[in-house]
């Protein structure tokens, strides 16, 4: 996160202007050579057993750090070879990591001149580039490279492009190659659907551990960059405004540079959403482990950045947000019922929303994070976990047979999660069926639910948040807030 103590908006200000923040120079993140484990951002929790799994708490510890925390991260820095090895200073040079998953490098060429002849649109296409199309003035290890070409599949690894990669007879800064000249650093993403926040937020979370990775650059967390997107349609989403934590530039795409030579002075080639045992996406967690200090990170980078505010209260009533579905499938047909049943309880302060693309995607965020419980059907409107308070609850009303998506999204994140537990109050609509045929599909139907038992679970989330640490100290800033603006208020008034 970008921290300036001048800043009278940045929520941190009083923190990091203290002498005990500005002493504390030994804090890192978890995958930097020196970082002794205590001195770690943060460090996972493990309450489950490790027994099945593992031989020792401390390995169930370490797996569950390496697989969905900042030793991901670290698993990374540590694979990276040099792919391209420069003789001078003004050289090419192409590193990367295992399967060429992520990469980065200096004084790289592209060439699109054959994108101008191209009429069919490009999206997860694998041929974009041809032999001699990609390249730098370097020594190249092809059989190294060649070594890592494992996972070519479009959204899994940059081995489609790499493959394709050629030594230059002479420097870029020599002039004569390029057409276009990215001096700002690049970053060039393969994306997943732009429609769904699950797995466009998969590329989101993998651009923040890519520019952790990056680190090397001291303006690595800039949004002074360039972001080109591998495809040729125009980038469109609900969810453009998370764009912009990362760029303040225009998103460009195939059509910006086609017909062109590009080259790009610094260009950082990003962890991709669905690579084999990524992160977020096809991440074999391990069991009875939670609280990835990597999802907090990115959570709080997020909500700053697009200055997102966490909102004062004293009076300890829950705020329940209850995703509501617009969509032919998965709709609660009884929902009118189970937020009547829960509004009478006064302790609780209950708000239905829906999240469809008529709503900014800053409300949506600016309601998700001042949500205590969040209430929703299967779907990918539940990635709105990752920016709930870490006393926060979710409750996947029911999870229609895929068990373990949001939970583990949930575990990730830190926050509670809870599923309709006896399938005998649960009342599809019919059995179920994928529209384009096949057998019973737990996804096409829609629900009704037992009402007293749909408010046992809310009271379940409930003594939860009541009972949570930071809940009980989140209320204790908000009461001091609320006195000393008492108190200044009461002060001026004297006067």
């Amino acid at each position: 996160m970008e921290l300036n103590a001048a800043d009278p908006s940045c929520e941190y200000r009083d923190a990091i202007s203290t002498e005990t923040f500005r002493s504390r120079k030994e804090l890192c993140w978890g995958y930097e050579d020196n970082c002794v484990e205590s001195s770690r951002f943060s460090r996972p929790r493990c309450p489950g057993s490790h027994k099945g799994y593992v031989k020792s708490k401390e390995t169930q510890l370490e797996t569950f750090y390496a697989q969905g925390d900042f030793g991901f991260v670290r698993d990374q820095v540590r694979e990276m070879r040099i792919m391209c090895e420069p003789t001078f200073p003004h050289d090419s040079a192409l590193e990367c990591s295992k399967y060429l998953r992520f990469c980065r490098g200096r004084n790289i060429m592209m060439n699109f001149t054959d994108l101008a002849t191209r009429n069919e649109p490009l999206r997860y296409k694998m041929d974009v580039l041809s032999q001699g199309q990609i390249g730098g003035h370097c020594k190249l290890h092809r059989e190294r490279l060649e070594n890592e070409l494992e996972h070519i599949s479009p959204l899994q690894s940059w081995g489609p492009e790499l493959r394709f990669f050629e030594t230059l007879p002479q420097p870029l800064t020599e002039g004569g190659h390029c057409d276009v000249t990215i001096e700002r650093p690049a970053f060039i993403m393969k994306i997943d659907a732009t429609i769904n926040m699950y797995h466009h937020f998969c590329d989101f979370i993998n651009l923040y551990m890519s520019q952790h990775a990056n680190l090397s650059d001291p303006d690595g967390f800039s949004t002074d960059v360039e972001v080109l997107v591998w495809e040729s349609y125009t980038y469109s989403s609900p969810f453009a405004e998370a764009f912009k934590v990362f760029t303040r530039h225009p998103i460009a795409d195939l059509k910006t540079y086609a017909g062109q030579v590009v080259c790009f002075k610094n260009l950082v080639l990003p962890l991709l959403p669905r690579m084999i045992f990524g992160l977020y996406y096809n991440t074999p967690i391990i069991s009875g482990c939670e609280n990835s200090g990597l999802f907090q990170a990115f959570s709080e980078h997020v909500l700053h950045r697009l200055r997102i505010p966490l909102k004062s209260h004293t009076d300890r009533k829950l705020r329940i947000t209850f995703l509501s579905r617009d969509t032919k499938f998965r709709r609660v047909l009884n929902e009118h019922d189970l937020l009547e049943e829960i509004s009478e309880d006064e302790r609780y302060l209950v708000n239905r929303v829906s999240y469809s693309y008529k709503m900014d995607f800053r409300e949506q965020l600016r309601i998700t994070r001042n949500t205590d419980i969040f209430i929703g059907m299967h779907g990918a409107g539940l990635t709105h976990l990752l920016f709930l308070p870490k006393w926060a609850a979710l409750f996947e009303l029911y999870h229609c047979e895929d068990t373990n998506c949001y939970k583990d999204l949930a575990r990730l994140k830190g926050v509670r999660y809870l599923t309709w537990e006896n399938d005998t109050l649960l009342y599809p609509e019919d059995e179920g069926h994928h529209p384009d045929g096949g057998g019973r599909h737990a996804k096409f139907t829609n629900y009704a639910f037992d009402k007293k038992e749909f408010a046992r679970l809310v009271a379940v989330a409930a003594e939860h948040v009541w009972n949570h640490a930071e809940y009980e100290q989140f209320v204790e800033r908000s009461r001091r807030k609320k006195e000393k603006q008492q108190q200044q208020k009461e002060g001026k008034e004297e006067l």
